[in-house]
């Protein structure tokens, strides 16, 4: 199995949903940190909860951070907080949403922060 992801910075890349069981992939791959852009159960009970992802990727030393954002509208506090998680997480990162625009949206937006 190998994710689908897209690379959106040199050491950064956005992927769909992942699971819990993509987290021993992620960390597998080379990936230090991951940011989950979606609100648990924003499509139903079968999406994977932020948590049971959280706990995967702690177990195989990933660092995680969960910053839901709605897919329509980021607002500037979001953005703001975005750009934040990327100052302070390592590298490379892993950023996933429903489909991956969301997060590469947000990433685009925090670059024009700084």
């Amino acid at each position: 199995m190998s994710l689908p992801m897209q690379a959106i910075a040199p050491d950064i890349c956005a992927a769909p949903q992942l699971t819990p069981e993509a987290m021993a992939e992620a960390a597998a791959m080379g990936f230090k940190a991951v940011i989950n852009n979606r609100p648990d159960f924003e499509h139903g009970p079968d999406q994977p909860t932020s948590a049971a992802i959280q706990a995967a990727a702690e177990a195989v030393g990933l660092e995680y951070r969960h910053l839901p954002v709605a897919g329509g509208y980021q607002s500037p506090e979001e953005i703001a907080a975005f750009a934040d998680l990327l100052a302070e997480l390592p590298r490379p990162l892993l950023v996933f949403c429903r489909s991956g625009a969301r997060s590469t949206r947000l990433f685009m937006q925090a670059q024009q922060l700084g």
